[in-house]
């Protein structure tokens, strides 16, 4: 997908209400409070760790160049990082989406607008599973 594509999807994704379950949407997951997109996915899965590495940096790149646009409409993003929550949800509840995201995402780029946080980070479960753009829109304040 383009970054005109990506821009259409947090788009919707901020016109759309939450709804009081969990479901599954044509680009992602809502769930009260919050929407989620997975706006690329890598297709490949890793058996060198330098491929891996570059794979990486592309995916970073991809959010720069989508936060670079979003800066433009909103201003520089907050960088914040999720290590901390992390380790914090093995003792405490750590309210959705922080709770997944930090499980996968290191760090994100955030903007506050219009009492929404849009938020932007590069996911990476584990070296067998791909990497993904996600975009998050949540009402939820970072813990």
């Amino acid at each position: 997908m383009t970054i005109a594509g990506h821009l259409a999807t947090i788009d919707l994704l901020r016109s759309r209400p939450f709804p009081a379950q969990s479901v599954r949407s044509e680009v992602g997951t809502s769930a009260p409070g919050y929407h989620s997109a997975e706006l690329s996915t890598s297709e490949e899965f890793w058996d060198e760790r330098s491929h891996m590495e570059v794979v990486g940096e592309q995916y970073e790149a991809e959010r720069e160049a989508l936060a670079t646009v979003l800066s433009a409409r909103w201003g520089p993003p907050q960088v914040f990082s999720l290590s901390s929550v992390l380790i914090r949800s093995e003792e405490e509840h750590i309210p959705e989406p922080w709770g997944l995201l930090s499980a996968s995402v290191p760090d994100v780029h955030l903007w506050h607008v219009d009492g929404q946080w849009v938020v932007l980070g590069v996911s990476k479960w584990d070296t067998e599973l791909p990497y993904q753009l996600l975009a998050v829109v949540t009402e939820v304040d970072p813990p």
